[in-house]
C-alpha cells in the first residue's frame, strides 16, 4: 500500500529547521519610510525603502506593516537578503481598485529569491470586482494578476495571512523548497472567475495545513514539478476542491509526486480529490499520491480522475495523455455526493492508471438513491467496505 509522501518526524525537523519567527534586533516600520495608514497614499515606494533597509542588515530584521490601511500598488521583494527576515503585517494592505493598473505584470506581490523569511498576519485586499466584471462581460480585458506570489524562496514560514479577492490566484509558490504555508484564509465569493486559492509548481517540500480557502476556482492547485507535499487540516469550499492538473499542457513537463492530503473538509465543492490532465501526448507523470480522512459535504465529484480534458475541443479530442498515473491511495474518504456519480476514474486509454488503491469509502448521493462509480482504464485494489461499489479492474 502506498505510504504517506510526509512523515510527522520529517514534518517537525522541517518547522524546526526554518522557523524563522524568533525576536529580531532591527525593526523597519514603513510608516517611517513614509508610508501612510489611509487607504489612499500610495504607500509603494516606502514598502520597498522598509524592505531595502532590511534586506540589506548583517542582522536579522523584520519589516513591520502597523495597523491601518496602506494602498500598493505592483511591487517587487526581491532576495537573497543578509540575514533571516520577517515581514510582520497587523494592518491591512490593498491594491488599487483599477484592474488596469497592474498591466501584465502576472503579480501584484512577489517575493523573489528570498531565503530564511517569514510572511506573519495581515490582510491582503486585491479589490478585483472591477476585473471580475470585466471577465464575466466578455471584454478584452487584462490577463490578471496574482495576490501573493513566491518564486525560488526556500527556508520560508507563511503563517496567518488572510489574503482576499484575488484577480485569480491568491497565491502561489514557484521553484520553491522547504515551505510550510500554516493557518492561512484565501477568501473570494464562489462565483467568482478563475480565482484559484493555494497554487504550486516545480517546488518541493511544501506543508499547507490548519487553513481555509473560499474562493472561485480551485482550492489547491498542483502543477507539474510538485514533490513532497502535504496537505492537512483544509476547509475547502466553495471551490473546485484540490486538484493535481491540468497535466500535460506540454509534451516535456515534470512529474508530480509523494502528494499527501488528509484531514480535510470538502463543503459544496465541485471536486473533492481531482487528477486532471489534457488529452494529449505528454512524458509526465503523477505518483504516489496519498489522500487520506476527508470528508465531503454536497460535493459533486468527491473522487475523480480525468484524462480526457479537452474543454476547447481543439489538438485534443482525437488523441490520449499520456500522463502516467500510478500508486494513488483513497482512504477513508466519506461523506455526501451532489451528483449520482461519486466516483469517477476516468483514466487514459494509452497510459492506463495503475496500482489505484481504495480502501473504507462511503460516499452517498444526497438525493437518497445509491451513488454510482464510473472507472476507464483503471486498475488496482479494494479494501474494507467500498461504497459506491468499486469498478477498480485488477
Amino acid at each position: 500500500m502506498t505510504k504517506p509522501a510526509i512523515t510527522l518526524p520529517l514534518l517537525f525537523t522541517l518547522l524546526t529547521f526554518i522557523d524563522v519567527s524568533t525576536g529580531s534586533s532591527n525593526v523597519f516600520n514603513v510608516v517611517s519610510f513614509g508610508a501612510k495608514p489611509d487607504g489612499v497614499t500610495d504607500s509603494t515606494s516606502a514598502f520597498l525603502k522598509a524592505w531595502q533597509g532590511a534586506c540589506g542588515s548583517a542582522a536579522s530584521a523584520t519589516v513591520v506593516v502597523p495597523s491601518g490601511t496602506f494602498l500598493v500598488k505592483v511591487i517587487t521583494f526581491g532576495g537573497p537578503c543578509k540575514s533571516r527576515l520577517k515581514f510582520q503585517v497587523t494592518g491591512t494592505v490593498v491594491a488599487p481598485t483599477d484592474y488596469r493598473a497592474f498591466g501584465n505584470s502576472g503579480y501584484w506581490i512577489l517575493f523573489n529569491k528570498v531565503t530564511k523569511f517569514s510572511l506573519e498576519g495581515g490582510t491582503f485586499d486585491a479589490r478585483a470586482s472591477g476585473f471580475w466584471s470585466c471577465r464575466k462581460s466578455g471584454q478584452n480585458c487584462p490577463p490578471g494578476v496574482r495576490s501573493i506570489s513566491f518564486n525560488s524562496a526556500n527556508d520560508v514560514i507563511i503563517s496567518g495571512v488572510k489574503s482576499m479577492n484575488s484577480q485569480i490566484t491568491h497565491m502561489t509558490l514557484n521553484g520553491c523548497t522547504n515551505v510550510v504555508v500554516r493557518n492561512i484564509k484565501l477568501l473570494a465569493p464562489g462565483n467568482s472567475p478563475n480565482t484559484d486559492g493555494f497554487g504550486v509548481q516545480f517546488s518541493t517540500g511544501v506543508t499547507l495545513t490548519g487553513s481555509t480557502v473560499q474562493t472561485g476556482d480551485d482550492c489547491v492547485a498542483i502543477g507539474p514539478g510538485t514533490r513532497d507535499f502535504l496537505i492537512s487540516k483544509l476547509a475547502c469550499g466553495p471551490g473546485h476542491g484540490v486538484s493535481i492538473g491540468s497535466l500535460a499542457k506540454v509534451f516535456n513537463e515534470a512529474g508530480v509526486e509523494n502528494v499527501t492530503v488528509s484531514s480535510s473538509v470538502f463543503t459544496g465543492t465541485q471536486n473533492g480529490v481531482r487528477i486532471k490532465s489534457w488529452a494529449r501526448p505528454s512524458n509526465g507523470f503523477v505518483r504516489n499520491v496519498f489522500f487520506q480522512n476527508l470528508i465531503m459535504k454536497n460535493v459533486e465529484n468527491p473522487i475523480i480522475i480525468d484524462q480526457n480534458y479537452c474543454p476547447s475541443k481543439q489538438g485534443c479530442p482525437t488523441e490520449h495523455s499520456g500522463v502516467k498515473i500510478s500508486q494513488v491511495t483513497y482512504k477513508n474518504i466519506q461523506g455526501t455526493s451532489a451528483t449520482e456519480q461519486a466516483m469517477k476514474l476516468e483514466c487514459s486509454k494509452t497510459s492506463p492508471c495503475t496500482r489505484i488503491t481504495l480502501q473504507d469509502i462511503k460516499l452517498t448521493y444526497n438525493k437518497g438513491t445509491p451513488a454510482t462509480s464510473f472507472c476507464s482504464n483503471a486498475l488496482g485494489t479494494n479494501l474494507g467496505v467500498i461504497q459506491p461499489t468499486s469498478c477498480l479492474s485488477r
